[in-house]
């Protein structure tokens, strides 16, 4: 293998298939993105069109990566290493947005303007749905638990579907206009 080439390790999951996209750098593997199937195509297909040329290969690391990611769709809290993403891929506003959304806890949930405020955007809330929308790490930098004002779900890399199972996973409940409902209503 290449140490200069990234490449891929794909694994099915409860919510179909699930990509990584990894280099091998001398201090360990890097992820350089993540990719989650959708109604439109496979996350291996993503993946291809991102880095063409990309070959499959896998470690031990990557594995262990790839079961944390699916212990999280068992409903369970996995322990991602926050050193092995590559923040590189990101502007520098984008990887504030996905550190500060790195920070809500499990079971909570944010608007995308109360992310907003937290960066010191008051009018950011475009903005930070925009950084969200691209963010490379779905699932590792938690962007599921950021929901629109109104309590509509906004919308996800894996499909709106797959970000309302996770949030019900983590114990929120829709109502029957679909919004998201608190956990204690």
């Amino acid at each position: 293998m290449n140490k200069a080439l990234p490449s891929l390790v794909s694994f099915q999951s409860r919510f179909g298939e699930v990509s990584v996209v990894w280099l091998d750098a001398e201090s360990g593997p890097v992820v350089k993105r993540i990719f989650l199937s959708n109604m439109n195509a496979s996350a291996s297909i993503y993946a291809l069109e991102a880095f063409p040329g990309i070959e499959s290969a896998s470690n031990r690391y990557l594995r262990r990566f790839a079961d944390e990611i699916s212990f999280m769709f068992s409903g369970n809290i996995p322990d991602f290493d926050p050193y092995i993403m590559d923040f590189s891929v990101c502007s520098s506003f984008q990887r504030n947005v996905l550190l500060e959304e790195k920070k809500i806890p499990r079971g909570e949930v944010l608007s995308y303007a109360e992310l907003a405020m937290k960066l010191g955007m008051p009018h950011g809330a475009r903005a930070v749905g925009r950084a969200l929308s691209s963010n490379p790490f779905p699932l590792v930098i938690p962007c599921h638990r950021t929901v629109r004002s109104d309590g509509g779900i906004g919308g996800f890399q894996g499909g709106t579907s797959m970000k309302r199972s996770l949030l019900e996973m983590e114990g929120f409940t829709f109502s029957q206009a679909d919004k998201l409902k608190k956990k204690s209503e």
